[in-house]
């Protein structure tokens, strides 16, 4: 195994125990306030537990049990960590605050330089080399961020919500890149969003009140939740199958019609899941007519207002726990009430395909 980690920390009601593979990409999930950030801290060496142990490739980043006290240094560990912000270094160039890593494990100006060239290539910003973070914008300074923590080599990545802080046009494709850059990478994940999930683990570990909840593959902790947070994670609708004919078709035979980026389309018959948000589904008593729509018929089984709306929860019948956000005018005209059958509804054009 390559990571190998135990903790306690009382004040913050932390006790858990994981593992990382080589190479292995793995997402933290949980609710803020579950133990995610407290996880990172702890292996980055920025905050010390009561007590534990963890190695990573057989060197101690502490052992903190009775009777010893090791606590090797943040730097001294082969792990870098990449926060929702880049936190670039404003008095450097780009290329200065890619090579800067090579530079403290060793590396000769010039070897650190030429990683740092080869690094700004794979995330596509070599012309931005000799700009100073001020004049990057978001997704450009996140892109030099990855390679600022790549660079350096690390023996495992954290990755703290790498998403959150960008344009929701920018975020699909840095996604891609960190994809691509990450297929052999010990990685640990921090991340609220579900697509990040999916596309950059494979295997899921869900934390509630500071302890690990669930852990498994990515695809199974997603088919089949454990936890209620897991279910609900994101706000999204999620349904996974194969690609067939412009939707995705489950084993038990629903289709759900969708839209897919030009530069992700799946190929038929392959892994694919759709996305929907609760807001994009309208319910009915009956089948609507009219433009073509996803009809998905479902058995009301929970109502919970959720600010200045209601989010009804459904079962397709085909294993899948769906939501939707309606007006409590609706639920009333409605009439909606748990075991109540009704539609949800939803345009193709709300729902995105991805390939798995």
């Amino acid at each position: 195994m390559s990571l190998q980690f135990s903790a306690t920390l009382a004040r913050r009601h932390f006790d858990a125990e994981l593992q990382v593979a080589d190479g292995e990409r793995v997402a933290v999930l949980g609710h803020n306030g579950s133990g995610k950030s407290t996880l990172l801290n702890i292996l980055a060496g920025t905050l010390r537990p009561d007590s534990g142990t963890a190695s990573l490739d057989g060197t101690r980043l502490f052992d903190l049990n009775a009777g010893h006290r090791h606590w090797l240094a943040p730097h001294a560990r082969g792990i870098s960590l990449m926060a929702q912000d880049p936190l670039l270094f404003p008095h450097l160039s780009v290329i200065e605050n890619v090579a800067f890593g090579p530079r403290v494990t060793g590396a000769s100006k010039s070897q650190a330089y030429a990683k740092a060239e080869e690094w700004l290539e794979q995330v596509g910003v070599t012309e931005f080399a000799q700009r100073r973070p001020s004049q990057l914008s978001g997704g450009q300074a996140q892109r030099v961020a990855i390679a600022r923590a790549l660079a350096a080599e690390p023996k495992l990545l954290l990755l703290d919500e790498p998403m959150a802080a960008l344009d929701v046009a920018v975020a699909p494709l840095l996604r891609r890149v960190l994809g691509r850059l990450l297929q052999h990478q010990a990685t640990v994940v921090v991340t609220h969003d579900l697509l990040d999930a999916l596309l950059l683990s494979e295997r899921i570990i869900v934390f509630d009140q500071g302890r690990v909840a669930e852990s498994g593959p990515t695809d199974e902790v997603l088919r089949h939740p454990r936890t209620r947070f897991t279910a609900r994670i994101a706000g999204l609708n999620l349904v996974r199958g194969r690609y067939a004919d412009g939707g995705v078709r489950t084993d038990t035979g629903l289709v759900v019609q969708g839209t897919h980026r030009d530069d992700e389309v799946p190929g038929a018959g392959e892994p694919a899941a759709a996305v929907f948000a609760p807001a994009a589904v309208s319910i009915f008593a009956h089948p609507p007519e009219g433009s073509p729509r996803n009809s998905l018929p479902v058995t009301i089984i929970e109502l919970e207002p959720r600010g200045d709306l209601v989010r009804v929860r459904g079962d397709d019948h085909h294993g899948h726990s769906l939501a939707a956000d309606v007006t409590p005018l609706s639920v009333a005209e409605l009439d909606l009430y748990p075991g109540r059958e009704v539609t949800y509804s939803l345009k193709a054009a709300a729902v995105t395909i991805y390939p798995l």
